[in-house]
């Protein structure tokens, strides 16, 4: 008994699937987005490659007009750690993080009770919320030591936390609000129905959809608080208390500037900024188009 047999074909490797749409070509409009992107982007980063090889450079090759350095001088980022300015670093990141907590906690429980209720003088709360930020500490900074130094307060920690906890808690305050208003409160309501309190719906359902937002807010006051320096060089004046950024200022001498070790220390202190940015960096970018979008 004869069997018919049919012969199927394989299909070329590099066929396109049927009903596959033809691939593109990118248009113009893109490409040129995407290299004036790059370009932009290697025009913020050259200040940085270049504080980066000035680091390792030795005293005699500062002059020259290479761009890559000669020698390679490694215990210019080593000597950061043996001058003592470890101590400094570790100042830093408290006052930062202790500001950011700071912030944090005055502005979720403002921002949230602004978004959910229309209380009289809502909008007169947030436009003076608003205003604040018009002040710039350097206006304020007789005032500022004067109000600390009546509380003995006056180069202590505590008193560059409080400091930049306010100037920064508006900006945090507003970022909330808008996120927290893009939320719906169906949700909540939907909470209240499976036997949530206020709380739990805030700390079960809200604050998780929130948390773009909360990590915006916590992003730039830490990246505020961490480099602050006016503030820093009038309120402390024992070197152990200072921040990294006054105590950089130790290399610029009368007559000449350590400018490997500045750089160096540069260089260190702006590594966990980076950190930071880079592992919460999607989240930012959703913080900060909160509301814009319902």
């Amino acid at each position: 008994m004869a069997v018919d047999t049919m012969t199927k074909t394989k299909p070329h490797p590099h066929a396109r699937p049927r009903g596959a749409a033809p691939r593109r070509m990118p248009r113009l409009k893109t490409v040129v987005v995407a290299a004036s992107a790059y370009v932009v982007s290697l025009i913020f980063l050259f200040p940085y490659v270049v504080m980066l090889l000035t680091s390792l450079r030795s005293q005699d090759s500062l002059r020259d007009v290479t761009f890559w350095p000669d020698e390679w001088v490694w215990s210019n980022l080593a000597n950061f750690w043996t001058s003592g300015l470890a101590g400094n670093l570790w100042v830093t990141l408290k006052v930062a993080g202790g500001s950011t907590v700071l912030v944090l906690l005055v502005a979720l429980p403002a921002a949230y009770y602004s978004a959910r209720h229309n209380f009289r003088g809502r909008t007169a709360f947030l436009i003076l919320v608003l205003i604040t930020q018009m002040f710039q500490p350097t206006a304020m900074l007789v005032g500022i030591y004067r109000e600390f130094y009546q509380f003995g307060l006056v180069d202590s920690i505590w008193s560059l936390i409080l400091v930049n906890g306010g100037f920064n808690l508006a900006f945090a305050v507003w970022i909330l609000n808008a996120y927290f208003a893009s939320i719906p409160r169906e949700l909540e309501e939907a909470a209240f129905i499976d036997g949530n309190g206020r709380f739990g719906a805030l700390f079960r359902i809200t604050l998780p959809l929130a948390m773009p937002g909360v990590i915006t807010a916590l992003i730039f006051t830490f990246i505020a608080a961490w480099n602050e320096f006016v503030v820093a060089l009038t309120l402390t004046t024992t070197p152990a208390n200072q921040p990294l950024t006054v105590a950089l200022n130790s290399f610029i001498g009368q007559y000449q500037v350590d400018w490997q070790n500045l750089f160096a220390g540069s260089v260190i202190a702006t590594i966990p900024v980076i950190i930071l940015f880079a592992l919460i960096e999607r989240k930012v970018v959703g913080g900060l188009t909160a509301g814009s979008i319902k």
